[in-house]
């Protein structure tokens, strides 16, 4: 995790919330010289800022509302820094905790080069990256529209082949009719209206992803889709969550941000329960686990290299492992501009 390095002589923290902003603004020798409440408008920050503005920084903890402030904050040329929230301890570690504390904590950290960086996305792909995530959340709400209906089946004793039903959209309408009760029948019928709703919420926006995805980096994208599983939803969906691959040292830096790396707590010698998990990007990790269901098809030395894999650690361990591996693969492809090797990859 990397530290952020300040060398401004005024540092202004911000607990940042929905209406409002706790601002702290610190020197170097760490007096206090404003601290305060605002709404959330940036007119009325840097009015609050005006008599620091050529020398102050701003730190804002990375919750979900930091987007504003960042690009106001580009636009007026004043350098801002987005604190990693999980890694701040500092402003949760007091018997006491309020806005004014922690706002004053985040300054305190920032004067002294402790505050931990989280990646501030830029704004030119920041829109379409979350679109693609809402387009993950319909998917599986749409998923649970599934289940929902072959469960009420299940409850009911009735074992036809559902699945393959379920998603044909030719047929589907009549799967509520194999019901005899009227209520349970209606059950499946809102299911059938919601998965109906979803399918063209997700059309829709995928329509909208490919439209961007050929502006923002078309040649990483063309990159990805070499290798064998990665269809274009899930090699965009890679591409707009790593942005750039140049923010990662190295192949392992990555598969950590993955969360594809076990994480060890050692203390004297002894090792502790595992702790941290979440730090990292769950997008990631669900896209590289979900490229061996489709790799394992596509391509004969990856099926029998996964086939190897669980033989010798089991189905949950050997996930994982090929999906590391497809990290580091696509670290390289990436860094390197050069397409999936698949006598590398296996060898």
């Amino acid at each position: 995790m990397e530290y952020a390095t300040i060398t401004s002589k005024y540092c202004c923290g911000i607990d940042l919330h929905a209406r409002t902003m706790y601002l702290c603004v610190m020197d170097s020798a760490g007096k206090i010289r404003f601290h305060r409440n605002l709404r959330n408008e940036f007119s009325l920050l840097t009015q609050a800022l005006k008599p620091y503005r050529d020398r102050v920084s701003i730190g804002v903890e990375s919750t979900y509302n930091w987007y504003w402030i960042a690009d106001g904050c580009h636009q007026a040329g004043i350098p801002f820094y987005l604190g990693h929230a999980l890694y701040m301890k500092a402003i949760h570690g007091g018997k006491k905790k309020n806005d004014r504390i922690d706002s004053r904590t985040l300054a305190d950290l920032m004067r002294s080069n402790f505050f931990r960086l989280a990646y501030a996305y830029p704004k030119e792909m920041r829109a379409t990256r979350d679109l693609l995530r809402r387009r993950h959340r319909f998917v599986a709400l749409r998923g649970e529209g599934y289940t929902h209906i072959q469960n009420t089946f299940s409850q009911q004793a009735i074992l036809d082949p559902l699945r393959e039903d379920v998603r044909k959209k030719t047929s589907r309408r009549d799967i509520p009719s194999r019901l005899d009760d009227p209520d349970l029948s209606m059950t499946v019928d809102c299911d059938l209206d919601l998965i109906d709703t979803l399918d063209a919420l997700i059309y829709k926006i995928e329509k909208q992803v490919f439209a961007q995805a050929k502006h923002h980096d078309r040649n990483a994208l063309s990159i990805l889709m070499t290798t064998p599983g990665l269809g274009e939803m899930l090699a965009m969906t890679i591409l707009y969550e790593i942005h750039t691959i140049d923010r990662f040292k190295s192949a392992q830096h990555f598969s950590s941000y993955c969360r594809l790396v076990k994480v060890e707590r050692e203390s004297a010698g002894k090792k502790t329960k595992e702790g941290n998990q979440k730090i990292g990007n769950p997008h990631l990790k669900w896209a590289f686990t979900e490229i061996i269901l489709v790799a394992q098809r596509c391509s004969e030395p990856i099926q029998k290299y996964y086939e190897k894999l669980k033989s010798k650690h089991g189905l949950g361990k050997a996930k994982i492992l090929i999906a590391h591996k497809f990290a580091v693969a696509v670290y390289h492809m990436l860094k390197n501009g050069q397409a999936f090797d698949e006598k590398r990859f296996v060898g």
